[in-house]
């Protein structure tokens, strides 16, 4: 019982954490709650943000200084894309099927 205890506590939390909102989140909030990104990258992010707008999918974050396509793919599950003008939450960049009126 003891080792697993051990183990578990060298265990990463960010295993129950919940989704960053990439849009809204400060870099504190980032820097604790994605694995791979540590303060300076998060205040990155937060930086890019403030001069570009909003990150509509992984590939706008990629743009981040920083941040290349192997971390994007990391974090990516622990990562929601907000629109801040209230159109909701995405959970990915993946777009969803369109169904066509007839």
């Amino acid at each position: 019982m003891k080792k697993l205890l051990a183990v578990l506590m060298l265990c990463s939390w960010n295993v129950w954490a919940e989704p960053v909102d990439i849009n809204k989140a400060d870099a504190d909030t980032i820097s604790k709650s994605l694995s791979n990104i540590g303060p300076k990258k998060a205040e990155a992010i937060v930086q890019y943000r403030k001069e570009h707008g909003d990150f509509k999918s992984l590939k706008d974050l990629e743009n981040v200084k920083g941040i290349g396509s192997k971390t994007a793919l990391l974090i990516e599950k622990d990562l929601i894309f907000s629109d801040s003008a209230g159109g909701g939450d995405k959970k990915s960049d993946k777009a969803d099927p369109v169904k066509k009126a007839k």
